[in-house]
């Protein structure tokens, strides 16, 4: 009851194939596989960037501090809002 035997699904499979056909699961099937690739790509291309940006930068602690050039202090005064 729990699972299916194989002559379900033998069954499943005729039905499929009479309602799309061969030639639209044939494609179907070539999509998938090259959308599957084209992630796969990805992955390898990120991970590759990855490992290249780091590689390149050197850790933050090595990093020489930024100088501010032309600096002015402002002065102020902060008061209270009073209500009226």
């Amino acid at each position: 009851m729990g699972s299916f035997s194989i002559w379900h699904w033998l069954i499943v499979l005729v039905i499929v194939l009479l309602v799309f056909g061969t030639k639209k699961l044939r494609g179907l099937g070539s999509d998938l596989g090259g959308a599957v690739k084209g992630f796969k790509d990805g992955i390898k291309e990120a991970s590759s960037n990855d490992q290249a940006a780091t590689d390149s930068t050197p850790p933050p602690q090595q990093q020489a501090p930024q100088q501010v050039k032309d600096a002015q202090t402002i002065e102020g005064e902060v008061r209270e809002k009073t209500r009226s």
